[in-house]
């Protein structure tokens, strides 16, 4: 038997190939929007892809669940209440798959969502792992307030809140405590609030160190759940549905986005992406473009200032990057959004207006303070008392909160978010009001603020 994690940084997602090696069968487990890497897996270790298990209609990335369907004939298993489009086979608490001495037996754990499942596995009949989805994460569980509007199945968070302590106290407490714990997700995701980096535990360890496993009454659990949970993207909502209905064919979508020769064939009003360095971002681009820089959590960033339906243009530094960007995009089903790519410009010739530094640090009270950040860090601590607070993913809606009467700074807690909030607000005032991005700047603290 061999289990096979493979990670996407980017979304702090984990998925995992089940490999029976006395039958040559693989099993997947919430497998990533780009198929290749386990058709690799299966080529390398000579097997075949059998089935998929979905342990919920994810809301943070799009699955490829459908498409090895499609492509291997893999048999999709995910629970009758999600209410999946796709064909596939009913996988609920107490069913099970056998794969040579692998049994794989559905654990019905609903409160992340009211239709997630976690897998557990035996081998020779003794359990070894399981694999708890968005249910248990390391350090953490999932949050319970992503379907009240979104999915098949819909509830109110505090009524899954209380499912989750079930899930948690009377389902998977119960395993043994040497069974390994393999997540969805790990550090970074907005999945939970307070996961650890580490990549898997046990159930005894789990017991030993996670908050949400702890002794407490039903009551206490659902308090301490359900305060300071992270915003919700606004593609959140949008990709239950995706997964629910199965994603396109990744290839043969992403073909179907012209590269355009040069900026002169934007057309307005249409939004413009430019994921360049906020260096090169800010010595020229296209005026009205916003920055949401090529990194780690560019697909978190775009789909929470960009609505599931607004289209957009692409910008890279150089056609690899473009290429890389749209590959971004797609993991959170976005690409249908993408009007056309490009990264020869032309008329790049807006230029950002840089802050004085030792004049803000001596006189920060001459400007109006923007603070991005989410809004569980403002409540840790200001670092500008004078500052208005309006998170990133909600600066498009809430500009007019920002008064225009002195020049406008943008900050976060190191400079990403500052980069993109500042490009919005530029696009947004059209020269109105001086704009700037202390970005890393703010690091320097003490200001006199």
């Amino acid at each position: 038997m061999v289990i096979k994690q493979f990670e996407d940084k980017g979304l702090a997602h984990y998925s995992y190939a089940i490999l029976s090696e006395c039958t040559s069968q693989i099993v997947l487990i919430d497998p990533s929007r780009d198929i290749s890497e386990y058709l690799k897996f299966a080529e390398s270790n000579k097997a075949k892809i059998t089935g998929v298990i979905e342990t919920h209609p994810h809301a943070d990335f799009v699955s490829g669940h459908l498409e090895l369907h499609q492509k291997v004939d893999a048999t999709i298993y995910c629970s009758k209440l999600l209410g999946a489009d796709y064909p596939h086979q009913s996988f609920d608490d107490g069913d099970k798959i056998e794969l040579g001495k692998i049994t794989l037996r559905a654990i019905y754990t609903p409160g992340h969502s009211p239709d997630s499942i976690c897998i557990l596995l035996e081998h020779e009949g003794k359990q070894k792992a399981v694999f708890t989805g968005d249910t248990l994460f390391i350090g953490d569980c999932g949050r319970p307030d992503l379907r009240e509007d979104a999915g098949n199945f819909k509830a109110k968070q505090k009524e899954l809140a209380k499912e989750m302590y079930h899930s948690l106290h009377d389902k998977l407490m119960v395993l043994e405590n040497e069974t390994i714990v393999y997540p969805a997700h790990g550090a970074g995701t907005l999945c939970g609030k307070a996961l650890s980096s580490a990549n898997k535990s046990t159930i005894g360890s789990e017991k030993e160190s996670n908050w949400s496993m702890k002794a407490m009454s039903e009551q206490d659990f659902v308090e301490s759940l359900t305060t300071d949970q992270p915003f919700i993207p606004h593609y959140f909502a949008f990709d239950v549905g995706v997964n629910k209905a199965g994603a396109l064919n990744l290839q043969e979508s992403l073909s179907k986005i012209p590269f355009l020769d040069s900026d002169k064939e934007l057309k307005e009003p249409i939004l413009i992406i430019d994921g360049r360095t906020e260096t090169l971002f800010k010595k020229g681009h296209i005026k009205g473009s916003i920055n949401i820089q090529n990194g780690g959590k560019f697909e978190t960033w775009l789909g929470s200032i960009i609505k599931p339906s607004e289209k957009f243009y692409l910008i890279g530094s150089d056609e690899n990057e473009a290429k890389e960007l749209l590959y971004k995009v797609a993991k959170i089903g976005y690409e249908t959004n993408v009007v056309g790519l490009l990264y020869h410009l032309e008329n790049a010739n807006n230029s950002s207006k840089m802050l004085e530094v030792e004049d803000f640090k001596l006189h920060s009270s001459n400007y109006t303070i923007i603070d991005v950040r989410n809004l569980n860090e403002v409540k840790e601590g200001k670092i500008f008392q004078n500052s208005f607070a309006i998170p990133l993913s909600e600066l498009r809606d809430k500009f007019s909160e920002i008064p225009l009467d002195k020049p406008i700074v943008v900050h976060c807690a190191g400079g990403y978010r500052s980069a993109a909030g500042s490009s919005i607000l530029e696009m947004i005032l059209k020269g109105k009001q001086n704009v700037y991005d202390l970005g890393e700047a703010v690091k320097m603290v003490p200001f006199n603020a």
